[in-house]
């Protein structure tokens, strides 16, 4: 299965700062992985201007690809607006809008980090939609474009052909849950493996940590959570997460919350449906049994939360992923 193209959008003037966003699918879709999907993505950096030069010394990048070539590409990277766009309101580059229209209209997958949302809004590709950044730009965001429904709490939000996140590593998050969709859960958690960071990190997580809780006791709860999936097949309660890391109920669910940006139920629900994932790939069990592997109970139940989280019947996702 061919994993596709996937054009990043290089500003000609890049900062410091933007080397990490552009480092992220960078690294994610550009490091062939042939043990893991062959053929892996082709990445073409997509320069705006004749020669892309870093604003700090030292910094220079050589681009493959220029804006034209974006409309050929199945999914498009952006990470960037200039910064008076933010600060002036002034417009965002209309060879920029054009690009991403145009690679739209021919059915190319649209993806912005941070504040790249805002050329993804000066495009009109999210009116109508959710859509997320960074919680410092959230605000603004939404009062420029009052048809967005700007969701400032979220790391990433899918909107299937048109995908939005906040900024730094919650990129990366959103680049993993892009391999996830294209490749399966398999080849998802194995290059996170590789990259050292979680493998599923669902984009309804809290961009923001509640500082107001206090770190301790993490390694207890870190220790619940490992036990947890070690027994997802069993009937768990909050009160058996939280007896497991010695606290009440009550600060369980707080610090958990805190942690993750969901509830405990909610995080038992992720982790039963990315094991029903990974059992489809990899077995050839029932539906019914996989239900009952995962702890979701019965075959309709799994059909049920399988569509909503996933986007697809478990049978469709097996067809797709099986190995």
């Amino acid at each position: 299965m061919s994993a596709g193209s996937v054009a990043l959008i290089v500003p000609s003037d890049f900062g410091v700062p933007d080397l990490y966003e552009l480092g992220i699918p960078a690294a994610v879709f550009g490091t062939p992985q042939p043990d893991l999907a062959d053929p892996w993505y082709e990445l073409w950096l997509c320069g705006t201007g004749s020669s892309t030069r870093g604003t700090s010394p030292g910094f220079t990048l050589h681009t493959t690809h220029s804006l034209d070539d974006v409309v050929h590409a199945d999914t498009v990277f952006v990470s960037w607006v200039p910064e008076e766009v933010i600060e002036d309101n002034a417009p965002v580059p209309p060879e920029l809008v054009s690009a991403l229209r145009k690679a739209h209209d021919n059915g190319a997958r649209i993806v912005s980090q941070c504040v790249g949302a805002y050329a993804l809004a000066a495009a009109g590709l999210l009116d109508g939609r959710r859509a997320t950044a960074h919680w410092m730009h959230t605000a603004l965001l939404a009062e420029r474009h009052p048809k967005i429904e700007v969701d400032d709490s979220v790391l990433y939000v899918d909107e299937g052909d048109v995908l939005t996140s906040a900024g730094m590593t919650a990129g990366l998050d959103l680049c993993l849950h892009l391999v996830r969709r294209d490749l399966g859960a398999h080849v998802a958690d194995q290059l996170a493996r590789r990259m050292i960071v979680p493998g599923h990190r669902p984009g309804s997580r809290s961009q923001v940590i509640d500082l107001s809780v206090a770190p301790d006791n993490s390694e207890s709860l870190e220790s619940a959570l490992d036990w947890a999936r070690t027994r997802l097949d069993e009937p768990l309660t909050i009160d058996d997460l939280a007896r497991r890391a010695a606290m009440s109920p009550r600060t369980f669910y707080r610090k958990l919350q805190a942690s993750t940006g969901t509830t405990p139920l909610q995080w038992l629900l992720n982790e039963r449906v990315a094991r029903a994932q990974a059992l489809l790939e990899s077995t050839g069990l029932s539906v019914e049994k996989i239900a009952g592997l995962s702890g979701i109970g019965t075959a309709n139940n799994l059909r049920h939360h399988f569509l909503k989280l996933v986007g697809k019947s478990p049978s469709d996702y097996r067809q797709t992923f099986q190995r």
